[in-house]
């Protein structure tokens, strides 16, 4: 029998509670994490086996998105869990990020983290909660690994900071930063945020990474009392002798390579040649394998290029640390399409197409999070001749999601609300073309789409990729990074905002962490191009475009009484579907009885508004109408005169003379002109030809009519009749 034990720590006068001993006994290293009534499952097993077939290592992290956990039953056909959700996958992305540099770089044996959430209270975010527990799993485990690591959510609220807040506190603030690192140092930063200046982040940063430490305090506890020995591993090195004969063989070929400024298809081309040569070479005159030789020409390559950029401040095309690849903004390049922009930086170019749906086509999140659905979407696509390679296509990758969402995040501060601009708005980004950093060129090329569909966004923005090389005390930040410098350096810091701040931040890095100062030098760096980029996409088109294109639907809004929603809908559907059909308009309908009319052309919208109004439309003391006889009594005629709504005429109202029969004047589907001379407070409306006819005033006319006097108070004129003659009730 296992024997559970429980640690805690506090962070923000919140008991973080993790337990192990009890659950999933067979896994390498197995804890719960709970805040609240948030509960995580996190387990990390590793193959015993190292695998030989591979030259990096095997790390995959998995979260499971039960809704069970909120006490829900899947959506879905088939009632249970499909494929992971955007979220799920995001959140996975975020464990894995802070994690993978601490393993050693020579383990070659498979390793899996899988996280499950057990139970959601609605208020704890889980995705943090996830970095820990995965983190805590491994440090007690017997698998190698340089953490602990502790991660932590920051957000703002009155100027002070709050630490691991709960959804509602999240929503009311202008922060919302996710922080990850060891004691000494941050592994890894993602945030979006309102215009929130750099000062500001670093502050953040610095306050959750103090924040953060008893949380390591925690895990650090847990492996002295509770943790395995860690597992003797089969190292994958390369030995010193190849390293040497490839350096010598190479001689100064790999230098001459760096100091050209070539296209990133010369300089593969070109790599590949020599490499292919050294390869051929050292296998005649040695004994070291193909394998090993590559690996070894891999090493020499980084090495001289890290070398030029450190000693030389020489680039592998030839820019300064701070310069920025030449930039070309175009938009209005796809015709039917509702905005388009194409952002071209150097060998980086991504399309933006910009589609404008009505509120019906947001999109539903089924998921623990309370937030389940989203007007904005926006979707990143990387196809493989982007980089001029061939693959299968197999829909959006991980990485795909992860880009698509940090441009959403980067976006979403400066679109207007519903009541400003009453679309659903899906962008997608289609990178065409790769050599560093498609993920900013996405939000600069949806910004550029956005204004040119004419969507009022409050201010432009752009994004940068920044890169850090850095061998111990010395270091160089690079501004716009190219392919080759995020592969071979140890820091991709991505940072989108507009002139007033930062709306998103993602921190990802291959080395044991930096120092708050030097991503205070790597965001200054940022603003400073990131206003050089915002002036070449304001130099192409400076605000939205005052009108849609001509494809795009106009959309028209209406407020009806919630009531009357059902005289819209009607049975089944159908009136609603008629309206539709006889006007090519789409209506979307909500609870509170507004209206969403979108309709291509102005025609077409005012004719389904007209339609609506009709079927809504109230009664009013006064205004004369033109109805159908539906139904005829000795003392009357009742007259349709709104559709499913009608009203009395005496007979002593129908005519300008007597009257002795009703049917003489008045039979069952004819029309009629009448006045409406009252509506009593049960909602039963009067009616009188004879007002029309001699030009009466409501009052005149009920001065006349032939029943007991009553007077209506003012606050019941014009009001929706409650009473059995509203055949809509």
């Amino acid at each position: 029998m296992l024997e559970a034990r429980q640690f805690h720590a506090i962070v923000n006068d919140k008991t973080i509670t993790i337990e192990t001993g009890k659950l999933a006994g067979q896994a390498g290293g197995a804890v719960t994490v709970r805040q609240g009534d948030t509960v995580l499952l996190a387990t990390a097993t590793m193959d015993k086996t190292p695998r030989e077939d591979i030259t990096y290592f095997p790390l995959r992290v998995d979260y499971e998105e039960r809704l069970y956990a909120g006490g829900r039953i899947p959506g879905s056909f088939f009632r249970r869990e499909g494929r992971p959700s955007e979220a799920a996958v995001l959140t996975a992305r975020l464990a894995d990020r802070p994690l993978r540099p601490l393993f050693p770089k020579d383990l070659h044996n498979d390793v899996q983290l899988i996280l499950y959430a057990l139970s959601s209270d609605g208020e704890t975010p889980i995705d943090v909660l996830g970095i820990v527990g995965a983190s805590t799993a491994l440090t007690i485990s017997d698998i190698p690994f340089g953490g602990p690591v502790a991660a932590i959510r920051v957000a703002r609220k009155d100027g002070k900071f709050l630490f691991n807040p709960t959804y509602d506190e999240t929503e009311a603030s202008d922060l919302d930063l996710r922080l990850a690192g060891t004691r000494e140092a941050i592994l890894m930063v993602e945030c979006n945020a309102h215009d929130v200046d750099e000062e500001t982040m670093v502050a953040a940063i610095e306050a959750g990474h103090r924040a953060l430490q008893p949380i390591i305090d925690l895990q650090e506890e847990m492996r002295s009392e509770v943790g395995k020995p860690k597992f003797e591993y089969l190292p994958f090195e390369l030995s010193e002798a190849v390293e040497e004969a490839v350096g010598a063989w190479l001689g100064g070929r790999i230098g001459d390579l760096a100091a050209q400024s070539l296209t990133k298809a010369e300089l593969d081309s070109k790599l590949n040649e020599v490499r292919a040569e050294v390869v051929a070479a050292l296998t005649e005159t040695s004994d070291f394998d193909e394998a090993s030789i590559a690996d070894a020409f891999a090493e020499v390559h980084k090495a001289e290029v890290r070398g030029r950029i450190l000693n030389h401040g020489q680039r592998p095309d030839g820019r300064g640390l701070r310069d920025i690849r030449q930039i070309v903004a175009e938009v209005d390049l796809s015709p039917r399409a509702h905005g388009s922009g194409l952002f071209t930086r150097g060998e980086t170019q991504v399309l933006t197409l910009a589609t404008l749906g009505t509120p019906r086509e947001r999109q539903e999140l089924d998921g623990l999070s309370p937030i389940d659905e989203k007007r904005y979407m926006h979707h990143y696509n990387f196809p493989p001749f982007s980089v001029g390679e061939t693959r299968v296509l197999r829909g959006a990758s991980r990485r795909d999601i992860g880009h698509g969402a940090l441009a959403e995040k980067a976006l979403l501060p400066v679109l207007p609300t519903l009541e400003q601009f009453p679309y659903t708005m899906r962008l997608v980004s289609e990178v065409l073309s790769s050599n560093g950093s498609t993920s900013m060129a996405s939000v600069c090329g949806s910004t550029l789409a956005l204004l040119d569909t004419g969507v009022p966004i409050r201010e432009p923005v752009a994004g940068v990729a920044m890169g850090l090389v850095k061998e111990g005390e010395q270091y160089a930040i690079l501004t716009d990074i190219l392919g080759i410098e995020d592969h071979l350096g140890d820091m991709d810091f991505k940072v989108a905002g507009t002139r007033e701040g930062i709306t998103a931040l993602q921190m990802d890095i291959k080395i044991s962490g930096i120092t708050p100062q030097l991503m205070s030098e790597a965001l200054n760096q940022a603003r400073e191009a990131r206003m050089y980029v915002l002036d070449k996409i304001e130099e192409c088109i400076s605000e939205p475009r005052p009108e849609l294109k001509p494809h795009a639907p106009r959309m028209t809004v209406l407020k009806i009484d919630p009531e009357k929603i059902g005289a819209v809908i009607g049975p089944g559907g159908r009136i609603i579907r008629k309206i539709q059909e006889e006007t090519g308009a789409r209506i979307d309908i909500e609870d509170d009885g507004t209206i969403y009319i979108g309709a291509v052309d102005g025609p077409s919208a005012f004719q389904a508004q007209e339609m609506i109004e009709s079927l809504t439309e109230e009664a009013v003391v006064g205004r004369i109408y033109t109805g159908k006889v539906v139904r005829t009594t000795d003392f009357g005629a009742f007259v349709e005169i709104l559709p499913q709504t009608d009203g009395l005429v005496h007979i002593s109202q129908l005519d300008t003379e007597h009257v002795d029969q009703v049917e003489d004047i008045a039979k069952v589907g004819d029309e009629i002109t009448v006045m409406v001379t009252d509506i009593d407070p049960e909602g039963r409306i009067r009616l009188s030809r004879q007002a029309v006819l001699e030009g009466w005033t409501p009052e005149e006319a009920m001065e006349r009519d032939r029943r007991p006097k009553r007077r209506t108070s003012g606050r019941n004129r014009g009001k929706r009749p409650q009473g059995s003659r509203d055949r809509r009730r």
